[in-house]
């Protein structure tokens, strides 16, 4: 305590505060770093991981194993497969998650049932069960339906009502097969991700837009969904990554034009295993952190105006505001 001497009031000392200690986080950095050392020394020594054969050459041409023309090619197809599973898987997410929420008892039990198969199923098997499905039908045709039945009924033996029709085998080709079986597998999950998404959304926005005089179709698009997108596209961008990974999963329908296929077949035909699954790891490493960066920068974007950042932005604005000035752009562009 020290006293001033013209009040003669007596003020406290200053604290001292001490920074606390932690011990554990030193060893845990310790044992980490350890622990680090030794997985590079690993990689750096270990002749069995065969870098020169992964980067370099595989000994039959100048290319490593990565960047040889039939796992480029088998790269392209990873991509293709992951676009068009998730476009299917989306768009008729949507539609089940509308059809889940309907009043219609219908709808709803048909999206319910839906969701209860396909995430009940592996994607395993459903890739195999859609790549065997060409075992039910000789042909496919476009046309009357039950077109033979209906000849029967009156003495028409050889009606032919088919406009067009293809073999069953040539329709669910193995990439056809595997797009739907990922497709619909990963539709029953977007439903609920949708689902969980809409019904975040206060309804009484929804009913004041209707109010308004909106349809319940401009509530959704314009109202509901927008809104909604905060709570959609983390998860969502959790299975695209996850879609990226699963596409391996064809390779045993069988798929060629994918990338873990063709990796395997480099495998079949050198007997070299390790390295060329080391190869495939760091081929979607690749993939999936170019997915997370997007998803990274999608998910800024849509959560403006949420969390500590966004109240902090729209504070700024405010006071801006109230001191007659332009709105400050804290985004970089116009606001």
């Amino acid at each position: 305590m020290t006293t001033d001497t013209q009040t003669g009031r007596a003020h406290p000392e200053a604290i001292k505060a001490v920074p606390v200690r932690h011990p554990g986080r030193w060893v845990a950095i310790a044992v980490l770093a350890v622990l680090v050392a030794m997985f590079a020394h690993l990689l750096v020594t270990n002749d069995k991981f065969m870098w020169s054969f992964i980067f370099s050459s595989m000994g039959e041409g100048k290319r490593g194993v990565m960047f040889t023309g039939p796992v480029l090619h088998g790269l392209r197809g990873t991509i293709l497969l992951t676009i068009l599973s998730m476009a299917i898987g989306i768009a008729l997410g949507v539609v089940i998650a509308i059809m889940r929420l309907s009043t219609n008892p219908i709808l709803s039990s048909v999206a319910w049932l839906y969701t209860w198969v396909f995430r009940a199923v592996p994607r395993l098997v459903l890739a195999i069960l859609f790549g065997n499905l060409g075992i039910l039908w000789e042909r496919i045709g476009f046309g009357l339906p039950f077109d033979s039945q209906i000849g029967n009924l009156f003495g028409i033996h050889d009606l032919n009502a088919q406009f067009y029709s293809i073999k069953a085998t040539d329709l669910l080709s193995g990439f056809v097969a595997g797009v739907l079986a990922l497709g619909l597998s990963e539709a029953a999950y977007m439903a609920e991700i949708v689902r969980a998404g809409i019904q975040s959304v206060d309804p009484g926005q929804a009913e004041a837009a209707s109010a308004l005089g909106l349809s319940r179709g401009q509530v959704l698009r314009r109202i509901v969904l927008p809104q909604a997108m905060r709570v959609i596209v983390p998860p969502t961008g959790n299975e695209t990554i996850a879609m990226v990974k699963d596409t391996s999963l064809v390779a045993f329908v069988p798929v060629t034009y994918e990338l873990f296929f063709q990796l395997q077949a480099i495998s079949s035909r050198t007997f070299i295993v390790l390295p060329v699954l080391v190869a495939a790891c760091l081929w979607y490493l690749i993939l999936c952190s170019v997915l997370m960066i997007v998803q990274y920068f999608v998910e800024r974007h849509f959560g403006r105006g949420y969390g500590t950042a966004g109240r902090a932005r729209q504070k700024l604005r405010g006071l801006e505001i109230e001191q007659g000035g332009r709105p400050p752009d804290l985004e970089g562009g116009t606001p």
